[in-house]
């Protein structure tokens, strides 16, 4: 059950990271945000990586090629997914628009079951749809003028959970890929190769049609230092639990994140919470019991 701590940690982590990255939005811009993620996240992964070696008293694992495919895809999606979120939230409120993304629990269960074989028993699938019914009423405003322009948070959201559960299959077939070293140092390995290959492909795009966000991002070095720091901080315990069992079962507690969000958006953002929300967030925390319960 290891797999419960990690995803947890992950979590709060994400939260912050998410709270910086939407308020860097506003003067960086969406993909200037992005990169703050991957850019200022890498080195991080690196001092992670050689802390954990040190403390394993082993060296990394190998790339293999099966990782570098599965890995490569999940810095991809990764990266378009961040980019569809944040365009979300500059679009609805901090919660309502990370909430369209959880819709990736229900994504992340078939693209693992598809890509991976990854089991699925009926009590798990009862815990996502749960936890997923949750989402959409935390989501789904009543009286909602659902017009092309009212409805893109909406499919932003969705299309990026998609991603984002395209990124959790990849990133753990990866993690599978490198065979039978220890589980911490298979997700760190895999999480430096991740980050440097987003850093590396965004960064080449900044500095040949966005130069300005690029500089913007160092101009404001504190606020991204901290942003690529908790994104490599909650990437590491993802990775973590990627290795340790199926991306569904990570995914599906990580809806707990919304709860997390919530509390950002009443706290930080002064953003009201409904009562409608706070029934959807009790069925999410139900999914999640049961989920776990499961296990």
């Amino acid at each position: 059950m290891l797999w419960v701590f990690t995803t947890l940690v992950a979590a709060v982590g994400q939260t912050a990271r998410n709270a910086m990255q939407s308020s860097l939005t506003a003067s960086l811009g969406t993909l200037g945000a992005t990169q703050v993620r991957f850019l200022y996240g890498f080195p991080f992964a690196l001092v992670f990586l050689v802390l954990v070696t040190a403390a394993a008293r082993a060296s990394a694992p190998g790339p293999t090629a099966a990782f570098i495919v599965y890995t490569s895809a999940g810095a991809l999606a990764q990266i378009f997914a961040t980019a569809l979120m944040l365009s979300a939230m500059r679009a609805r409120a901090f919660s309502v628009a990370l909430t369209f993304t959880k819709t990736e629990a229900v994504q992340v269960a078939l693209f693992g079951f598809v890509f991976l074989g990854d089991a699925l028993t009926s009590a798990r699938v009862a815990a996502i749809a749960i936890a997923t019914a949750g989402v959409v009423v935390v989501a789904a405003k009543p009286g909602m003028d659902w017009t092309v322009r009212s409805a893109k948070p909406l499919l932003f959201g969705i299309a990026s959970g998609g991603l984002f559960a395209l990124a959790a299959v990849g990133f753990r077939g990866g993690i599978l890929a490198l065979g039978d070293a220890p589980y911490f140092l298979r997700a760190t390995t895999t999480l430096v190769w991740s980050l440097g290959i987003q850093a590396l492909l965004l960064g080449a795009w900044l500095v040949a049609f966005d130069r300005v966000a690029l500089a913007r991002s160092v101009a404001v070095w504190r606020q991204s230092l901290f942003a690529g720091f908790m994104g490599a901080f909650a990437s590491q315990f993802w990775f973590l639990g990627f290795s340790l069992t199926a991306a569904a079962n990570v995914r599906t507690l990580a809806l707990i994140e919304v709860l997390f969000a919530q509390a950002i958006s009443v706290f930080v953002f002064r953003q009201p919470v409904s009562a409608r929300e706070s029934m959807g967030i009790a069925a999410i925390v139900a999914g999640v019991a049961l989920l776990i319960w499961a296990y």
